[in-house]
Protein backbone atom coordinates (compact mmCIF):
# COMPACT_ATOMS: atom_id res chain seq x y z
CA UNK A 1 0.00 0.00 0.00
CA UNK A 2 1.62 3.68 -1.05
CA UNK A 3 1.63 6.37 1.86
CA UNK A 4 -1.21 8.29 0.42
CA UNK A 5 -3.66 5.01 0.75
CA UNK A 6 -1.79 3.97 4.21
CA UNK A 7 -2.64 7.56 5.42
CA UNK A 8 -5.79 7.30 4.21
CA UNK A 9 -6.93 3.76 5.45
CA UNK A 10 -6.81 5.47 9.31
CA UNK A 11 -9.42 7.28 8.73
CA UNK A 12 -12.30 6.67 11.43
CA UNK A 13 -15.39 6.88 9.83
CA UNK A 14 -16.37 7.03 5.79
CA UNK A 15 -16.95 10.42 6.18
CA UNK A 16 -13.75 10.95 6.98
CA UNK A 17 -12.51 9.22 4.54
CA UNK A 18 -14.39 10.67 1.65
CA UNK A 19 -13.37 13.99 2.89
CA UNK A 20 -9.85 13.43 2.59
CA UNK A 21 -9.76 11.62 -0.48
CA UNK A 22 -12.11 14.20 -2.35
CA UNK A 23 -9.39 16.70 -0.56
CA UNK A 24 -6.65 14.93 -2.48
CA UNK A 25 -7.77 14.75 -5.92
CA UNK A 26 -11.30 16.33 -6.62
CA UNK A 27 -11.53 16.06 -10.27
CA UNK A 28 -10.50 12.31 -10.76
CA UNK A 29 -13.48 9.98 -11.24
CA UNK A 30 -14.37 7.84 -8.63
CA UNK A 31 -17.32 6.15 -10.51
CA UNK A 32 -17.82 5.54 -14.22
CA UNK A 33 -21.63 4.29 -15.20
CA UNK A 34 -22.59 4.49 -19.50
CA UNK A 35 -22.06 7.45 -20.45
CA UNK A 36 -21.98 9.30 -16.39
CA UNK A 37 -19.10 9.91 -14.14
CA UNK A 38 -18.93 11.15 -10.91
CA UNK A 39 -15.88 12.55 -9.65
CA UNK A 40 -14.63 12.13 -5.76
CA UNK A 41 -15.51 15.95 -5.56
CA UNK A 42 -18.47 15.57 -6.43
CA UNK A 43 -19.20 12.55 -4.00
CA UNK A 44 -18.47 14.75 -1.00
CA UNK A 45 -20.71 17.42 -2.31
CA UNK A 46 -23.82 15.49 -3.89
CA UNK A 47 -24.06 13.41 -0.87
CA UNK A 48 -24.12 15.90 1.35
CA UNK A 49 -26.38 17.58 -0.66
CA UNK A 50 -29.03 13.91 -0.24
CA UNK A 51 -27.75 13.60 3.21
CA UNK A 52 -29.66 17.31 3.74
CA UNK A 53 -32.27 16.32 1.90
CA UNK A 54 -32.71 13.07 3.97
CA UNK A 55 -32.09 14.75 7.76
CA UNK A 56 -35.06 17.14 6.44
CA UNK A 57 -37.56 14.42 6.04
CA UNK A 58 -36.46 12.99 9.66
CA UNK A 59 -33.05 10.70 9.13
CA UNK A 60 -31.16 11.70 12.23
CA UNK A 61 -27.65 10.01 13.82
CA UNK A 62 -28.46 6.38 14.68
CA UNK A 63 -32.06 6.37 12.36
CA UNK A 64 -32.30 2.68 10.47
CA UNK A 65 -32.82 3.13 7.18
CA UNK A 66 -33.17 0.17 5.27
CA UNK A 67 -32.61 0.20 0.77
CA UNK A 68 -33.00 -2.06 -1.49
CA UNK A 69 -31.43 -0.63 -4.40
CA UNK A 70 -29.40 -1.66 -7.81
CA UNK A 71 -25.84 -0.65 -8.27
CA UNK A 72 -26.37 2.69 -9.31
CA UNK A 73 -24.79 6.16 -8.74
CA UNK A 74 -27.86 6.96 -6.74
CA UNK A 75 -27.62 3.90 -4.88
CA UNK A 76 -23.95 4.88 -4.09
CA UNK A 77 -24.43 8.73 -3.28
CA UNK A 78 -27.67 7.65 -1.14
CA UNK A 79 -25.45 5.08 0.98
CA UNK A 80 -22.56 8.15 1.61
CA UNK A 81 -25.13 10.10 2.48
CA UNK A 82 -26.43 8.25 5.28
CA UNK A 83 -22.57 7.85 6.26
CA UNK A 84 -22.87 11.52 6.26
CA UNK A 85 -25.69 11.89 8.65
CA UNK A 86 -24.55 8.70 10.67
CA UNK A 87 -27.55 6.93 10.30
CA UNK A 88 -27.82 3.23 10.40
CA UNK A 89 -27.92 1.06 7.01
CA UNK A 90 -29.72 -2.03 6.66
CA UNK A 91 -28.56 -2.84 3.07
CA UNK A 92 -30.42 -5.32 1.00
CA UNK A 93 -30.22 -7.56 -2.01
CA UNK A 94 -32.19 -6.10 -4.66
CA UNK A 95 -33.14 -9.74 -5.56
CA UNK A 96 -34.77 -10.37 -2.34
CA UNK A 97 -38.59 -10.93 -2.16
CA UNK A 98 -40.98 -10.95 0.71
CA UNK A 99 -39.40 -13.78 2.98
CA UNK A 100 -36.05 -11.64 3.14
CA UNK A 101 -37.12 -8.13 3.01
CA UNK A 102 -39.85 -9.01 5.50
CA UNK A 103 -37.59 -10.19 7.86
CA UNK A 104 -34.77 -7.31 7.49
CA UNK A 105 -37.35 -4.54 7.95
CA UNK A 106 -38.67 -6.71 10.91
CA UNK A 107 -35.55 -7.30 12.87
CA UNK A 108 -33.89 -4.22 12.15
CA UNK A 109 -36.79 -1.71 13.10
CA UNK A 110 -35.84 0.22 9.97
CA UNK A 111 -37.69 3.74 10.06
CA UNK A 112 -37.19 4.41 6.33
CA UNK A 113 -36.88 2.14 3.80
CA UNK A 114 -35.42 3.33 0.27
CA UNK A 115 -36.79 1.01 -3.35
CA UNK A 116 -36.40 1.60 -6.95
CA UNK A 117 -39.91 1.35 -7.88
CA UNK A 118 -40.21 -1.23 -10.81
CA UNK A 119 -37.10 -2.88 -11.72
CA UNK A 120 -36.66 -5.12 -14.05
CA UNK A 121 -40.41 -5.89 -13.88
CA UNK A 122 -41.09 -5.96 -10.55
CA UNK A 123 -42.65 -3.60 -8.38
CA UNK A 124 -40.48 -2.92 -4.85
CA UNK A 125 -42.92 0.19 -3.79
CA UNK A 126 -45.97 -2.46 -4.03
CA UNK A 127 -44.13 -4.98 -1.97
CA UNK A 128 -42.73 -2.40 0.37
CA UNK A 129 -46.04 -1.20 1.00
CA UNK A 130 -47.15 -4.49 1.58
CA UNK A 131 -44.86 -5.45 4.11
CA UNK A 132 -44.90 -1.94 5.40
CA UNK A 133 -48.76 -2.77 6.04
CA UNK A 134 -48.10 -5.94 8.39
CA UNK A 135 -45.50 -4.28 10.99
CA UNK A 136 -46.44 -2.52 13.95
CA UNK A 137 -44.02 0.35 13.36
CA UNK A 138 -44.04 0.57 9.36
CA UNK A 139 -40.79 2.27 7.59
CA UNK A 140 -41.13 5.69 5.65
CA UNK A 141 -41.38 4.43 2.42
CA UNK A 142 -39.69 6.44 -0.91
CA UNK A 143 -38.13 5.76 -4.04
CA UNK A 144 -34.44 6.64 -4.99
CA UNK A 145 -33.68 5.46 -8.39
CA UNK A 146 -33.35 8.47 -10.08
CA UNK A 147 -34.38 11.61 -7.98
CA UNK A 148 -32.50 11.59 -4.72
CA UNK A 149 -33.56 13.99 -1.38
CA UNK A 150 -31.89 17.29 -1.53
CA UNK A 151 -30.75 19.76 0.86
CA UNK A 152 -28.55 22.57 2.53
CA UNK A 153 -25.71 21.35 3.85
CA UNK A 154 -25.72 24.06 6.34
CA UNK A 155 -28.49 22.16 7.76
CA UNK A 156 -27.03 19.73 8.92
CA UNK A 157 -25.18 18.38 12.32
CA UNK A 158 -21.41 17.73 12.50
CA UNK A 159 -20.31 14.19 10.52
CA UNK A 160 -19.85 11.60 12.66
CA UNK A 161 -16.75 11.33 14.40
CA UNK A 162 -16.88 7.33 16.30
CA UNK A 163 -15.75 5.29 13.39
CA UNK A 164 -16.65 2.32 16.04
CA UNK A 165 -20.25 2.43 15.95
CA UNK A 166 -22.10 -0.17 14.71
CA UNK A 167 -23.82 1.94 11.65
CA UNK A 168 -24.36 -1.05 9.27
CA UNK A 169 -26.63 -4.31 9.11
CA UNK A 170 -25.67 -6.72 6.49
CA UNK A 171 -27.80 -10.02 6.26
CA UNK A 172 -26.42 -13.55 5.59
CA UNK A 173 -27.75 -15.03 2.92
CA UNK A 174 -30.57 -17.56 4.47
CA UNK A 175 -30.77 -20.42 2.23
CA UNK A 176 -31.23 -23.13 4.89
CA UNK A 177 -33.00 -20.95 8.15
CA UNK A 178 -33.74 -17.09 8.59
CA UNK A 179 -31.38 -14.75 7.52
CA UNK A 180 -28.69 -12.79 10.37
CA UNK A 181 -28.53 -9.86 11.10
CA UNK A 182 -24.41 -9.15 10.60
CA UNK A 183 -23.07 -5.53 12.98
CA UNK A 184 -20.53 -3.95 11.28
CA UNK A 185 -18.81 -0.47 11.88
CA UNK A 186 -17.08 1.91 9.61
CA UNK A 187 -13.90 0.87 11.22
CA UNK A 188 -14.70 -2.75 10.31
CA UNK A 189 -15.34 -2.45 6.75
CA UNK A 190 -12.50 0.16 6.31
CA UNK A 191 -10.07 -2.45 7.82
CA UNK A 192 -11.71 -4.97 4.58
CA UNK A 193 -11.51 -2.63 2.09
CA UNK A 194 -7.62 -1.63 3.02
CA UNK A 195 -6.83 -5.53 3.36
CA UNK A 196 -8.35 -5.88 -0.65
CA UNK A 197 -6.55 -2.55 -1.29
CA UNK A 198 -3.06 -3.67 -0.65
CA UNK A 199 -3.14 -7.32 -1.50
CA UNK A 200 -4.13 -6.47 -5.09
CA UNK A 201 -1.20 -4.03 -5.67
CA UNK A 202 -3.33 -1.41 -7.95
CA UNK A 203 -2.64 2.20 -8.71
CA UNK A 204 -4.55 5.48 -10.00
CA UNK A 205 -4.11 4.17 -13.19
CA UNK A 206 -6.49 1.46 -12.80
CA UNK A 207 -9.72 1.10 -13.41
CA UNK A 208 -11.89 -1.41 -11.79
CA UNK A 209 -15.56 -2.68 -11.87
CA UNK A 210 -18.76 -3.34 -9.71
CA UNK A 211 -20.52 -5.95 -11.31
CA UNK A 212 -21.91 -7.05 -8.32
CA UNK A 213 -24.73 -5.82 -6.26
CA UNK A 214 -23.84 -2.75 -4.27
CA UNK A 215 -26.07 -3.90 -1.53
CA UNK A 216 -23.47 -6.47 -0.66
CA UNK A 217 -21.12 -6.45 1.72
CA UNK A 218 -18.14 -6.65 -0.49
CA UNK A 219 -19.83 -2.52 -2.25
CA UNK A 220 -18.17 -0.65 0.59
CA UNK A 221 -15.49 -2.91 0.93
CA UNK A 222 -14.52 -2.07 -2.60
CA UNK A 223 -15.64 1.32 -2.43
CA UNK A 224 -12.75 1.97 0.44
CA UNK A 225 -10.53 0.76 -2.09
CA UNK A 226 -11.32 3.35 -4.71
CA UNK A 227 -10.95 5.62 -1.83
CA UNK A 228 -7.79 4.72 -0.57
CA UNK A 229 -6.08 4.58 -3.90
CA UNK A 230 -7.85 7.22 -5.72
CA UNK A 231 -9.39 5.18 -8.58
CA UNK A 232 -12.38 4.58 -10.65
CA UNK A 233 -14.83 1.68 -10.98
CA UNK A 234 -17.53 0.85 -13.48
CA UNK A 235 -20.87 0.20 -12.14
CA UNK A 236 -23.22 -2.18 -13.65
CA UNK A 237 -26.56 -1.89 -13.00
CA UNK A 238 -27.13 -6.07 -14.37
CA UNK A 239 -24.22 -8.02 -15.34
CA UNK A 240 -25.14 -10.17 -18.04
CA UNK A 241 -22.61 -11.65 -20.55
CA UNK A 242 -21.89 -10.96 -23.30
CA UNK A 243 -23.40 -7.77 -22.83
CA UNK A 244 -20.77 -6.32 -20.34
CA UNK A 245 -18.26 -6.37 -22.07
CA UNK A 246 -19.41 -3.56 -23.80
CA UNK A 247 -18.82 -1.14 -20.63
CA UNK A 248 -14.91 -2.66 -19.75
CA UNK A 249 -13.82 -2.06 -23.24
CA UNK A 250 -15.53 1.29 -23.07
CA UNK A 251 -13.61 2.59 -19.74
CA UNK A 252 -10.87 0.15 -20.11
CA UNK A 253 -11.39 -1.80 -16.97
CA UNK A 254 -8.03 -3.13 -16.11
CA UNK A 255 -9.48 -5.19 -13.28
CA UNK A 256 -12.28 -7.27 -12.98
CA UNK A 257 -14.41 -9.90 -11.05
CA UNK A 258 -16.49 -10.83 -7.91
CA UNK A 259 -17.08 -14.31 -7.83
CA UNK A 260 -16.18 -17.29 -8.90
CA UNK A 261 -19.15 -17.61 -11.37
CA UNK A 262 -17.80 -13.81 -12.47
CA UNK A 263 -14.63 -15.45 -13.32
CA UNK A 264 -16.32 -18.70 -15.30
CA UNK A 265 -18.62 -15.98 -17.14
CA UNK A 266 -15.50 -14.37 -18.72
CA UNK A 267 -13.76 -17.35 -19.36
CA UNK A 268 -16.52 -18.82 -21.20
CA UNK A 269 -17.09 -15.39 -23.31
CA UNK A 270 -13.16 -15.20 -24.22
CA UNK A 271 -13.69 -19.42 -25.35
CA UNK A 272 -16.25 -18.31 -27.44
CA UNK A 273 -14.16 -16.03 -29.09
CA UNK A 274 -11.15 -18.43 -29.12
CA UNK A 275 -13.87 -20.94 -30.20
CA UNK A 276 -14.83 -18.76 -33.69
CA UNK A 277 -11.43 -18.58 -34.40
CA UNK A 278 -11.13 -21.82 -34.29
CA UNK A 279 -8.70 -22.19 -31.42
CA UNK A 280 -10.78 -22.08 -28.29
CA UNK A 281 -8.10 -23.46 -25.43
CA UNK A 282 -5.48 -21.40 -26.93
CA UNK A 283 -4.18 -17.22 -26.00
CA UNK A 284 -5.91 -15.45 -28.65
CA UNK A 285 -6.90 -11.60 -29.19
CA UNK A 286 -8.40 -10.22 -25.24
CA UNK A 287 -11.72 -10.14 -25.84
CA UNK A 288 -10.89 -7.13 -23.23
CA UNK A 289 -7.48 -5.34 -24.11
CA UNK A 290 -6.97 -3.54 -21.13
CA UNK A 291 -7.85 -6.49 -18.82
CA UNK A 292 -4.53 -7.36 -16.95
CA UNK A 293 -6.31 -8.78 -13.75
CA UNK A 294 -9.56 -11.10 -12.33
CA UNK A 295 -9.65 -10.34 -8.34
CA UNK A 296 -12.22 -11.20 -6.33
CA UNK A 297 -14.02 -13.93 -3.42
CA UNK A 298 -16.80 -15.09 -1.52
CA UNK A 299 -17.00 -18.53 -3.35
CA UNK A 300 -14.48 -22.00 -3.62
CA UNK A 301 -12.26 -21.59 -6.54
CA UNK A 302 -10.95 -24.53 -8.17
CA UNK A 303 -7.34 -24.64 -8.79
CA UNK A 304 -8.22 -25.60 -12.70
CA UNK A 305 -10.57 -22.26 -12.94
CA UNK A 306 -7.30 -20.25 -12.33
CA UNK A 307 -5.23 -22.39 -14.52
CA UNK A 308 -7.71 -21.75 -17.36
CA UNK A 309 -7.74 -18.10 -16.55
CA UNK A 310 -4.43 -17.15 -16.77
CA UNK A 311 -3.72 -19.70 -19.95
CA UNK A 312 -6.44 -18.72 -22.23
CA UNK A 313 -7.28 -15.27 -21.27
CA UNK A 314 -3.65 -14.49 -20.58
CA UNK A 315 -4.61 -12.25 -17.17
CA UNK A 316 -3.65 -13.05 -13.81
CA UNK A 317 -6.51 -14.21 -11.38
CA UNK A 318 -6.15 -13.65 -7.35
CA UNK A 319 -8.97 -14.81 -5.08
CA UNK A 320 -9.46 -14.37 -1.57
CA UNK A 321 -11.34 -15.54 1.10
CA UNK A 322 -14.21 -13.42 2.95
CA UNK A 323 -18.36 -13.55 4.33
CA UNK A 324 -20.71 -11.03 5.60
CA UNK A 325 -19.52 -11.13 8.88
CA UNK A 326 -15.58 -10.47 7.69
CA UNK A 327 -15.47 -9.10 3.95
CA UNK A 328 -12.11 -9.67 3.78
CA UNK A 329 -9.88 -12.17 5.34
CA UNK A 330 -7.17 -13.26 3.42
CA UNK A 331 -6.72 -12.43 -0.57
CA UNK A 332 -4.24 -13.58 -3.29
CA UNK A 333 -1.49 -11.22 -4.24
CA UNK A 334 -0.39 -10.77 -7.60
CA UNK A 335 3.19 -11.50 -7.30
CA UNK A 336 2.48 -14.90 -5.02
CA UNK A 337 3.59 -18.23 -6.62
CA UNK A 338 1.38 -19.85 -9.01
CA UNK A 339 1.13 -22.62 -7.04
CA UNK A 340 -0.38 -20.00 -4.12
CA UNK A 341 -2.44 -18.09 -6.52
CA UNK A 342 -3.90 -21.42 -7.85
CA UNK A 343 -4.42 -23.58 -4.18
CA UNK A 344 -4.78 -21.18 -1.66
CA UNK A 345 -7.01 -18.12 -0.51
CA UNK A 346 -4.00 -15.80 -0.13
CA UNK A 347 -2.46 -14.36 2.85
CA UNK A 348 -4.17 -12.51 5.72
CA UNK A 349 -3.18 -8.66 5.96
CA UNK A 350 -1.67 -7.59 9.29
CA UNK A 351 -4.02 -7.86 12.41
CA UNK A 352 -5.69 -10.69 11.28
CA UNK A 353 -5.75 -13.63 13.30
CA UNK A 354 -6.88 -16.95 12.28
CA UNK A 355 -6.95 -19.99 14.19
CA UNK A 356 -7.37 -23.89 12.81
CA UNK A 357 -8.53 -25.64 15.65
CA UNK A 358 -9.89 -29.17 16.23
CA UNK A 359 -13.66 -30.13 17.28
CA UNK A 360 -12.85 -28.76 21.10
CA UNK A 361 -11.00 -25.83 20.15
CA UNK A 362 -7.58 -26.76 20.67
CA UNK A 363 -5.58 -25.03 17.76
CA UNK A 364 -3.97 -27.78 15.65
CA UNK A 365 -0.42 -27.64 13.60
CA UNK A 366 0.26 -26.14 10.64
CA UNK A 367 -0.76 -28.21 7.71
CA UNK A 368 -3.40 -30.31 9.89
CA UNK A 369 -7.01 -29.20 8.68
CA UNK A 370 -9.49 -28.03 11.30
CA UNK A 371 -12.46 -25.17 11.83
CA UNK A 372 -11.00 -21.82 11.27
CA UNK A 373 -11.37 -19.05 13.69
CA UNK A 374 -10.92 -15.26 13.35
CA UNK A 375 -10.26 -12.35 15.00
CA UNK A 376 -8.91 -8.90 13.94
CA UNK A 377 -10.30 -5.21 13.52
CA UNK A 378 -12.59 -6.64 10.08
CA UNK A 379 -14.56 -8.92 12.19
CA UNK A 380 -17.97 -7.73 12.46
CA UNK A 381 -19.40 -6.90 16.16
CA UNK A 382 -21.84 -9.77 16.62
CA UNK A 383 -25.56 -10.31 15.60
CA UNK A 384 -29.00 -8.59 16.29
CA UNK A 385 -30.05 -11.37 17.83
CA UNK A 386 -27.56 -11.26 20.99
CA UNK A 387 -28.02 -15.10 21.06
CA UNK A 388 -26.36 -16.12 17.86
CA UNK A 389 -23.39 -13.42 18.79
CA UNK A 390 -22.84 -15.86 21.85
CA UNK A 391 -22.85 -19.05 19.91
CA UNK A 392 -20.39 -17.57 17.45
CA UNK A 393 -17.44 -16.24 19.27
CA UNK A 394 -15.35 -18.58 21.73
CA UNK A 395 -14.10 -17.88 24.80
CA UNK A 396 -10.91 -15.34 23.43
CA UNK A 397 -13.09 -13.55 21.05
CA UNK A 398 -12.55 -15.63 17.96
CA UNK A 399 -15.49 -15.67 15.19
CA UNK A 400 -16.04 -19.66 15.00
CA UNK A 401 -16.67 -19.82 11.10
CA UNK A 402 -17.86 -22.89 10.05
CA UNK A 403 -15.23 -23.27 7.42
CA UNK A 404 -12.48 -26.09 7.30
CA UNK A 405 -9.12 -25.60 6.20
CA UNK A 406 -5.51 -25.37 6.64
CA UNK A 407 -2.35 -22.86 7.15
CA UNK A 408 0.86 -23.38 5.45
CA UNK A 409 4.35 -22.91 6.33
CA UNK A 410 3.97 -19.55 4.05
CA UNK A 411 0.82 -18.13 5.97
CA UNK A 412 -1.15 -18.78 3.25
CA UNK A 413 -4.80 -20.25 4.49
CA UNK A 414 -6.21 -23.20 2.46
CA UNK A 415 -9.90 -24.12 2.53
CA UNK A 416 -11.07 -27.70 2.38
CA UNK A 417 -14.65 -27.79 2.86
CA UNK A 418 -17.45 -26.60 5.02
CA UNK A 419 -18.57 -28.39 8.05
CA UNK A 420 -22.31 -28.41 6.59
CA UNK A 421 -20.84 -29.13 3.48
CA UNK A 422 -19.16 -32.55 4.73
CA UNK A 423 -20.84 -35.66 3.36
CA UNK A 424 -20.79 -38.47 5.99
CA UNK A 425 -20.80 -42.25 4.00
CA UNK A 426 -20.50 -44.69 6.40
CA UNK A 427 -19.23 -42.98 8.40
CA UNK A 428 -16.24 -41.67 6.63
CA UNK A 429 -15.74 -37.61 6.44
CA UNK A 430 -15.75 -37.03 2.57
CA UNK A 431 -15.22 -33.44 0.94
CA UNK A 432 -17.67 -31.94 -1.59
CA UNK A 433 -15.17 -29.40 -2.14
CA UNK A 434 -12.58 -31.50 -3.33
CA UNK A 435 -14.74 -33.47 -5.83
CA UNK A 436 -15.52 -30.67 -6.99
CA UNK A 437 -12.07 -29.45 -7.71
CA UNK A 438 -11.75 -32.04 -9.72
CA UNK A 439 -14.59 -32.00 -11.91
CA UNK A 440 -13.17 -28.52 -12.49
CA UNK A 441 -10.95 -30.19 -14.55
CA UNK A 442 -13.06 -32.69 -16.93
CA UNK A 443 -12.86 -31.08 -20.20
CA UNK A 444 -16.88 -31.87 -20.71
CA UNK A 445 -18.07 -30.56 -17.26
CA UNK A 446 -18.90 -26.68 -17.88
CA UNK A 447 -20.12 -26.28 -13.95
CA UNK A 448 -20.82 -29.00 -11.27
CA UNK A 449 -21.78 -28.86 -7.65
CA UNK A 450 -21.46 -32.21 -5.45
CA UNK A 451 -23.79 -33.01 -2.92
CA UNK A 452 -24.68 -35.59 -0.22
CA UNK A 453 -28.32 -36.77 -0.12
CA UNK A 454 -29.94 -39.12 2.80
CA UNK A 455 -29.41 -42.61 2.05
CA UNK A 456 -30.93 -45.53 4.42
CA UNK A 457 -28.12 -48.10 3.82
CA UNK A 458 -24.86 -45.16 3.54
CA UNK A 459 -26.24 -42.40 5.83
CA UNK A 460 -25.52 -40.39 2.89
CA UNK A 461 -24.27 -40.85 -1.04
CA UNK A 462 -22.27 -38.54 -3.07
CA UNK A 463 -24.49 -36.78 -5.78
CA UNK A 464 -22.56 -34.85 -8.60
CA UNK A 465 -24.29 -32.42 -9.88
CA UNK A 466 -23.34 -31.43 -13.87
CA UNK A 467 -23.54 -28.82 -16.26
CA UNK A 468 -22.14 -30.01 -19.56
CA UNK A 469 -19.61 -28.20 -21.02
CA UNK A 470 -20.79 -26.67 -24.17
CA UNK A 471 -20.58 -28.83 -27.42
CA UNK A 472 -19.31 -31.92 -24.77
CA UNK A 473 -19.77 -34.89 -26.89
CA UNK A 474 -20.72 -38.02 -25.94
CA UNK A 475 -23.50 -37.24 -23.00
CA UNK A 476 -21.30 -37.58 -19.47
CA UNK A 477 -22.16 -40.81 -17.99
CA UNK A 478 -22.02 -42.00 -14.23
CA UNK A 479 -19.02 -44.76 -15.36
CA UNK A 480 -16.56 -42.49 -17.37
CA UNK A 481 -17.27 -39.66 -14.56
CA UNK A 482 -15.94 -42.14 -11.81
CA UNK A 483 -13.06 -43.77 -14.23
CA UNK A 484 -11.96 -40.42 -14.67
CA UNK A 485 -12.67 -39.10 -10.85
CA UNK A 486 -10.55 -42.92 -10.24
CA UNK A 487 -7.57 -41.46 -12.68
CA UNK A 488 -7.42 -38.22 -11.19
CA UNK A 489 -6.73 -40.13 -7.42
CA UNK A 490 -10.01 -39.73 -5.58
CA UNK A 491 -10.08 -42.88 -2.96
CA UNK A 492 -13.10 -45.27 -4.06
CA UNK A 493 -15.09 -44.52 -1.19
CA UNK A 494 -15.52 -40.56 -2.57
CA UNK A 495 -16.76 -41.90 -5.66
CA UNK A 496 -20.06 -40.01 -6.91
CA UNK A 497 -22.79 -42.85 -6.73
CA UNK A 498 -25.26 -40.50 -8.41
CA UNK A 499 -24.88 -38.26 -11.40
CA UNK A 500 -27.67 -35.40 -12.65
CA UNK A 501 -27.17 -33.40 -15.70
CA UNK A 502 -28.53 -29.93 -15.40
CA UNK A 503 -28.76 -27.21 -17.77
CA UNK A 504 -27.38 -24.67 -15.21
CA UNK A 505 -26.61 -24.21 -11.26
CA UNK A 506 -29.25 -22.90 -8.79
CA UNK A 507 -27.43 -19.38 -7.35
CA UNK A 508 -27.84 -16.34 -5.36
CA UNK A 509 -28.61 -12.87 -6.54
CA UNK A 510 -25.31 -11.28 -5.13
CA UNK A 511 -21.86 -13.66 -6.00
CA UNK A 512 -23.75 -16.01 -7.82
CA UNK A 513 -23.32 -18.49 -4.60
CA UNK A 514 -24.54 -22.41 -5.49
CA UNK A 515 -27.50 -22.80 -3.95
CA UNK A 516 -26.65 -26.61 -2.49
CA UNK A 517 -30.14 -27.23 -0.54
CA UNK A 518 -31.98 -26.51 -3.78
CA UNK A 519 -30.46 -29.34 -5.44
CA UNK A 520 -31.05 -31.70 -2.49
CA UNK A 521 -34.73 -30.46 -2.42
CA UNK A 522 -34.67 -31.35 -6.37
CA UNK A 523 -32.33 -34.51 -6.42
CA UNK A 524 -32.99 -35.70 -2.56
CA UNK A 525 -36.00 -38.57 -3.72
CA UNK A 526 -33.49 -40.17 -6.40
CA UNK A 527 -31.21 -42.78 -6.12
Amino acid sequence: MNDTAHALSASGTFWELVERRAALTPGRPFLLQDDRVLTFGALRDRAERVAAGLHAAGVRPGTVVAWQLPTRLETVLLSFALTRIGAVQSPVIPFYRDRETGFALRESGAEFFAVPGTWRGFDHTEMAARLAAGLDRPPHVFEAYGALPDGDPESLPAPPSDGSAVRWIYWTSGTTSDPKGVLHTDRSLIAAGACLAHALRLSAADVGSIAFPFAHVGGPDYAVMLLLYGLPAVLFEHFAMPGALAGYRRHGVTVAGGSTAFYSMLLAAQREAAGARGAPEAPGAPIVPTLRLLAGGGAPKPPELYHAVVREMGVQLTHGYGMTEVPMITMGAPDDTAEHLAGTEGLPPPGMEIRITDASGAVVPCGVDGEVRLRGEAVCRGYLDPRATAEAFDAEGFLVTGDLGHLLPSGHLVLTGRLKDVIIRKGENISAKEIEDLLAAHPSVGDAAVIGLPDAERGERVCAVVVPRGGAAPPLGLPDLTAYLRGAGLAVHKLPEQLELVSELPRNGALRKVLKYRLRERFGGRG
